[in-house]
Order: C-alpha cells, then sequence, then structure tokens
C-alpha cells in the first residue's frame, strides 16, 4: 500500500532482504539539529560506527516528496544544505509527499518510515517528551504519540532536560511503553548522565535487550520500546550545571513571549550559548554512543 511512496537505497534493500541488521537514523538533526558542515560530518561519522558494528544504516529524510530509506552522501548533504526543509512528523507526511516538498523527518516521523520499510531499530539522539507546564499547555511531543503505537525500538539519550522528565516517565508508562536503562540506575536526561528518576528497567546486556525486542514482537505487543543509553561520563554535562542553564534559558523564553513551536529551538539555542558550545560537543558524543550500542543492539534480534 505505503510502498509506493519509498525510495529504498539498494544497500538497505539488500539488507534486509537477506535478514542482515539495518538502524534507522533520523534527518532533523542534520536540517535542523546542527550547523554545517558539522552536521555532515556527525550523520556520516554515525553511519560509519553502525556500519563498523555489522549492521547497515538508514538515515531517512524526505526529497521531492519521495520518503527515502537510505540517503546517499550526496543526499546527506543536500538535506544538510537545502533551504525550507520541513520537520515531518505524523501530520506532516500526507503534505509534505502529495506536494513534493523536502522533510526532515523528527523522531515520530522516523519510526513511521522505519515501520514502513521494516526497520526494527532507530537510533537518535533525544526524544522529545512532556513539556514543563504541560498541564495548562497540553504541550506534549508526537513522539510520545508515536511510542504508543508503532513496533519500532528508539535508541536515544533519554529526554532533553528542558522537558519534563519525570512526567514523561508517567506518560510512556500508562501508554504501556517498556522502558529500559542501559546500564545505569538512573534515568538519563540526556547531557546529563543522571535525571533524579530511577531506571525501572535496568538491562546491561545488548542481547538480552534484542530478546526483549524479539519477544514482544512476537506476543504481538503494539508500539514501540524506549532503550535509553546515559552519555559517556567523560562527556556529560552535570544534571545541576545543566538546570541552571535551562532554568536560565526557560525566563528569557517566557519574557520574550515566546511560545509554540519555536519554544524548543530557541531553548536548544541559548544552552547551547551559555554552555558555550560544550552542549553541541556533548550532543555529537552522545549520538556516537547511541550508535554503537543501538548497532549491537539490532545485531542480536
Amino acid at each position: 500500500m505505503y510502498e509506493r511512496f519509498l525510495d529504498i537505497n539498494p544497500e538497505v534493500a539488500k539488507a534486509l532482504d537477506e535478514g542482515v541488521a539495518v538502524v534507522a537514523l533520523e534527518s532533523t538533526i542534520i536540517s535542523h539539529g546542527m550547523p554545517y558542515p558539522k552536521n555532515v560530518e556527525t550523520a556520516l561519522e554515525v553511519e560509519e560506527i553502525i556500519r563498523k558494528n555489522g549492521a547497515v544504516p538508514a538515515t531517512i529524510g524526505i526529497i521531492g516528496g519521495r520518503i527515502k530509506i537510505g540517503l546517499t552522501k550526496d543526499e546527506i548533504e543536500y538535506m544538510a544544505t537545502a533551504k525550507d526543509v520541513l520537520k515531518v512528523s505524523r501530520r506532516d507526511f500526507p503534505l509534505v509527499v502529495s506536494q513534493k516538498l523536502d522533510g526532515a523527518t523528527t523522531v515520530a516521523g522516523t519510526m513511521i518510515a522505519a515501520h514502513m520499510a521494516g526497520i526494527k531499530v532507530f537510533v537518535t539522539g533525544d526524544i522529545g517528551g512532556v513539556h514543563r507546564g504541560a498541564g495548562e499547555s497540553f504541550d506534549i511531543s508526537a513522539d510520545l504519540e508515536e511510542l504508543k503505537m508503532t513496533d519500532v525500538a528508539v535508541v536515544c539519550a533519554g529526554v532533553k532536560s528542558i522537558l519534563d522528565i519525570g512526567g514523561t516517565l508517567e506518560y510512556l508508562e500508562t501508554s504501556g511503553v517498556p522502558v529500559i536503562t542501559v546500564g545505569a540506575d538512573q534515568f538519563p536526561a540526556f547531557y546529563s548522565r543522571e535525571s533524579g528518576f530511577p531506571a525501572e528497567c535496568r538491562m546491561d546486556d545488548f542481547g538480552q535487550i534484542a530478546d526483549l525486542i524479539r519477544t514482544k514482537e512476537e506476543m504481538g505487543l503494539r508500539g514501540g520500546i524506549l532503550i535509553a543509553c546515559p552519555i559517556p561520563a567523560d562527556q556529560e554535562i552535570p544534571f545541576e550545571k545543566m538546570d541552571v542553564v535551562i532554568q536560565q534559558a526557560l525566563r528569557e523564553c517566557e519574557q520574550q513571549g515566546i511560545t509554540g513551536k519555536r519554544i524548543t529551538p530557541f531553548l536548544l539555542s541559548r544552552v547551547k550559548d551559555l554552555t558555550e558550545g560544550s552542549s553541541l560537543e556533548a550532543n555529537i558524543k552522545l549520538v556516537y554512543n547511541n550508535a554503537d550500542i543501538g548497532s549491537r543492539i539490532a545485531v542480536g534480534i
């Protein structure tokens, strides 16, 4: 049904046909998450890490209305430099595809495309979540809704520290989404290894995590799995230090009357400035770590 909207890279198609592990990657981090050329360098290095572990990377994006499952190097370069590349979540697919536009897939969007292609594991930096003050604004990321219903395991470094981490974990629990923390007793807070929230399910063995993914699939249980990987200790920004920065960015956001979809880009930009760029470097290192862990898990499924 939806196959006619997909262009699957021959390398990815061959891997899927032969049962070789494939790992999906998002493109929002390329088009909207990092400056050029750091975005291209990071994307290609992530793919190389995945290949070294015996899996095939499939960076996903939309070019001219075609959903690309496995961007080429030239297409990654295009996504990194093109103007007017839209962020694509579930609601945006019909517009971007029908109007033959360019789109960078978010976590939710990448989950959808990966599932269409039959890819079981997706590596990203972080997921969206429940925003601070969501009790009044109802601002909850579409990523959480997608985790409720799309059968893809998402490997990340937790949720952004700018979000309500406790509220996000409660939402995931209510939604029946398994949340696994790799090798730590606390759920990670993206730039920081600790968030103050205990890991409900800690697993240290990649093979056991792969078994869990396979068992959930065989049981026919709908929805995704969240696999949270703490940033390497030598790359983290301590939670206490980061929280001071976030509180300042939040105050500035409120003072300037920034609302809606503009909030997250503003906060992330201010966090980068206030940490003098260290948040960007931490972001890159944690993505590399996620790619390493995620590809090792994928190979075991």
